[in-house]
């Protein structure tokens, strides 16, 4: 049976973390220093990959050497029609993110699961670990957007667009203000021969 066929475990669909509990005769290792590599996966099946992994990880029993697998998201708040969702995005689509011992199991396990390509490193056989700062960097920023969602921002001062929707579809102009909090641009736009301010949300414009 291939490794494709394994139903992923539920819990894991809406975490950005999979904790590898320790099986029950064995001991953690959660004394030793932290130890995280990234892994590339394919793109827009991060979470169905994780899941196969998790699954693999747990049948052969190697939970004390694989213990979180990280799949970092951000929340951002969108804005339409006065109604702000919150909608969660992948901040490093296409890979994972490993805190685990390397040994010949792990590393066998994780490059025979199916959708990974492999470690991130110049010699994928001898993966490296990420530099501390690095993974401290995007721990710090799950920790810090879990406080408050980003406004979803998609657009700059002085930026042009073209208007997409409403009486001035397909007139285009320059972004003068932006307002993420409602989620609405101020554009210029040039109409009867001088340039009119238009207030416009977010999804009623593009970039051109």
């Amino acid at each position: 049976m291939s490794d494709e066929s394994m139903e992923p475990t539920q819990e894991q669909t809406s975490e950005q973390a999979a904790e590898l509990p320790a099986a029950p005769d064995e001991t953690t290792v959660s004394s030793k220093k932290e130890t995280w590599f990234a892994v590339k996966v394919q793109p827009e099946r991060e979470d169905k990959i994780r899941n196969l992994l998790v699954d693999r990880i747990r049948n052969r029993g190697l939970g004390p050497q694989v213990r979180q697998i990280l799949i970092p998201t951000e929340s951002m708040a969108d804005v339409r029609a006065g109604k702000k969702k919150i909608v969660q995005t992948k901040t490093y689509p296409g890979y994972l993110f490993v805190e685990m011992d390397l040994t010949d199991d792990t590393w066998y396990v994780i490059t025979e699961t199916t959708g990974i390509s492999g470690f991130v490193s110049a010699n994928p056989r001898e993966p490296v670990p990420l530099p501390d700062e690095e993974i401290g960097r995007i721990l710090r920023s799950l920790d810090e957007q879990k406080e408050k969602p980003k406004p979803k921002i998609e657009f700059e001062i002085g930026q042009g667009v073209r208007i997409k929707d409403g009486p001035f579809e397909n007139y285009e102009g320059q972004v003068e203000e932006i307002h993420p909090e409602k989620g609405v641009l101020k554009v210029n736009v040039f109409i009867f021969g001088r340039s009119t301010p238009v207030e416009l949300e977010y999804h009623q414009v593009e970039r051109t």
